[in-house]
């Protein structure tokens, strides 16, 4: 199968394009044939070496956690899936090896999710890891239609789906993001403020007692959230340990079917969207890792039937 690939750590440059063997299908796995993944900043991450310290590394390495196809075989015992149904899935397994920028990847079942007929390959693909990454940080806050909830980032691949999840829960939504990506925070139900200097005064105009809870999607921010958070508020952060000193908590996606196929029914329902950037052909992944390094309004996917 075709696969991009590297074989020791670098920047994106190194991809190369090569024929690899299929993955293999155990037991409690299926085998999807990709169409779509998508670029998350951990793809680049990875390959430069920066999380060895966290996850084994065995080259050569094919990124991508991402994916959504069609499962072309199952495993003993998984008689959940059958061939032809189309899917999707956070796909991090324990060690970096098999990843999605390639024809066909191998994932444990109860990681992966099906595909509602009204949901496009695209949104498929752009949701897994930024859903469940902005699921899971609402889920800590245990946030309600009685919060107000300040999104750092909420024009990013996280901070988007967090801001609508929050808006769809009945959450009073404020959200940071440059000005020209107003609209779009408007658009989904958010109130936008510039973030930067001055950000306290905004959002203070807008929640003057302060917020009831805080979702940081970037780092860096813990001075701005303590001091819009309001007494007994909540802050989690996805990117700041530094939260972790003044009762916050820290968030790591988890793969996981279920919850991801709750994610994918939203979309189906018109309650969610996946704002989609660029498509990218597989053998330009380099680029496409290139061009969400420089920063992008929304997922940038790749397409490998192409």
């Amino acid at each position: 199968m075709r696969a991009m690939t590297y074989a020791e750590y670098g920047e994106p440059q190194s991809l190369q394009l090569f024929d690899v063997p299929m993955p293999k299908v155990g037991p409690g796995y299926v085998l999807i044939k990709v169409h779509r993944t998508s670029v998350n900043p951990v793809d680049w991450k990875l390959m430069t070496g920066a999380l060895d310290p966290l996850l084994d590394t065995v080259f050569p390495v094919i990124p991508g956690w991402d994916v959504a196809g069609e499962i072309e075989a199952v495993g003993p015992d998984v008689p959940e899936f059958t061939p032809g149904e189309r899917v999707a899935a956070y796909a991090r397994k324990d060690f970096v090896h098999g990843g999605t920028y390639a024809e066909y990847v191998s994932v444990r079942a109860v990681d992966v999710a099906r595909i509602p007929d009204d949901v496009d390959l695209d949104s498929a693909a752009g949701l897994p890891l930024v859903g469940l990454t902005a699921l899971r940080s609402l889920e800590a806050l245990n946030l309600t239609a009685e919060d107000t909830v300040l999104i750092h980032a909420a024009s990013g691949g996280v901070g988007h789906i967090g801001a609508q999840l929050g808006a769809d829960l009945g959450a009073t939504v404020i959200g940071t993001a440059s000005e020209k990506n107003h609209e779009i925070l408007r658009s989904i139900g958010v109130t936008p403020v510039t973030y930067g200097e001055g950000l306290q005064e905004r959002v203070r105009e807008i929640a003057p007692d302060g917020v009831t809870a805080v979702a940081d999607f970037v780092g860096g921010v813990v001075p701005q959230t303590l001091a819009l958070l309001a007494e007994g508020g909540r802050h989690v952060s996805i990117a700041d340990p530094g939260v972790l000193e003044h009762n916050g908590q820290l968030i790591w996606v988890r793969p996981d079917g279920p919850r991801l196929e709750s994610l994918l029914q939203k979309i189906a329902e018109g309650r969610l969207r996946v704002d989609i950037d660029t498509i990218y052909p597989l053998e330009q992944a380099a680029e496409a890792m290139e061009h969400n390094k420089r920063g992008s309004r929304g997922k940038i996917i790749i397409d490998v039937t192409r």
